[in-house]
C-alpha cells in the first residue's frame, strides 16, 4: 500500500512538473522584443498602438497548450505594465492582414490566448476587470513559422 501510494504520489509530482514546464519556451523574463510601455487607466491616446511583426519558430499549441495557437518568438514582442482603475476594460488586439494569435502572460502569471476574436482573423483579449502589473505580449501567425507585418492596440474603449 505504501509502495502504490508513493509511486501515485510520484507520478503526480512528475506530472506536476511537466505541466509546470510546458510554457517554458516562451520566456517573459527575457526583454521584449519592441519595447514596452507603463500605461495608467485613463491613458491618451487610445489606442495605443504597437508596429511590429508577429510570428516566431515556436509552435503556442505545443509550448502552451490549451487555446494557444500560431507560431511565436521566444522573448515577448511587447511588455505592457499597467495600472488598472476599477471602471474601464483593458483590451489587447492585433490588426494584420495575415491570420495573427495572440498570446498574453498577465500579472496572475497565467497564459491568455486569442485566434480570431477580434475583427476578421485578428485576434483580441478583453479583461473586464483587469489586473494592475505586467502582460506580456506575444503576437504569433497563425499558419506557418513565418513573419507578418502587424499593429498591437492596446485600448479602454475597443477592440481594433
Amino acid at each position: 500500500m505504501l509502495r502504490k501510494l508513493s509511486l501515485s504520489v510520484a507520478g503526480a509530482a512528475l506530472a506536476m512538473v511537466a505541466m509546470a514546464g510546458a510554457a517554458e519556451a516562451q520566456d517573459w523574463r527575457l526583454n521584449p522584443t519592441y519595447g514596452g510601455v507603463s500605461l495608467v487607466t485613463g491613458f491618451s491616446p487610445d489606442p495605443y498602438l504597437v508596429n511590429l511583426q508577429s510570428g516566431g519558430s515556436i509552435n503556442a499549441a505545443q509550448s502552451i497548450g490549451g487555446s494557444c495557437r500560431g507560431y511565436v518568438a521566444n522573448a515577448p514582442d511587447f511588455r505592457l505594465n499597467y495600472s488598472a482603475g476599477n471602471i474601464l476594460p483593458l483590451i489587447i488586439s492585433v490588426s494584420s492582414g495575415s491570420d495573427t494569435t495572440l498570446v498574453v502572460n498577465a500579472p496572475d502569471g497565467r497564459w491568455y490566448c486569442n485566434d480570431d476574436g477580434g475583427q476578421g482573423l485578428n485576434p483580441s483579449l478583453r479583461w473586464n476587470s483587469p489586473m494592475s502589473g505586467q502582460y506580456d505580449i506575444y503576437v504569433g501567425t497563425y499558419g506557418s513559422a513565418s513573419y507578418r507585418n502587424a499593429t498591437l492596440s492596446i485600448s479602454e474603449l475597443r477592440s481594433y
